[in-house]
């Protein structure tokens, strides 16, 4: 099993910036990809941002160039920085593993772009 701990989330005004954590713990594969989804209210779960293992990485086109992934691979850790955040990018944001073809989630962090 995979434990999957994000945090990170809250209130902020347009065009400011937040950043997400999510940690990994348990049984962790060395073939992965780690990162993030969201899902806004009344709308299907999108993909945001991801990690592969081999270090590349992709992106949603809607976050291009306002959204970094990064990772340390020490601490199992994946992040989402967020600049010039609108508020099209309110959704509750999940942290997903995939190894083994098995998809692992975390609880949810809610985002809320508002003024």
């Amino acid at each position: 099993q995979v434990q999957l701990v994000e945090s990170g989330g809250g209130l902020v005004q347009p065009g400011g910036s937040l950043r997400l954590s999510c940690a990994a713990s348990g049984r962790l594969g060395s073939i992965y990809t780690m990162g993030w989804y969201r899902q806004a209210p009344g709308k299907q779960r999108e993909f945001v941002a991801l990690f592969f293992s081999g270090g590349a990485t992709n992106y949603a086109d809607s976050v291009k160039g306002r959204f970094t992934i990064s990772r340390d691979n020490a601490k199992n850790t994946v992040y989402l920085q967020m600049n010039s955040l609108k508020p099209d990018d309110t959704a509750v944001y999940y942290c997903n593993r995939n190894q083994g073809s098995v998809h692992y989630w975390g609880q949810g962090t809610q985002v809320t772009v508002s003024s």
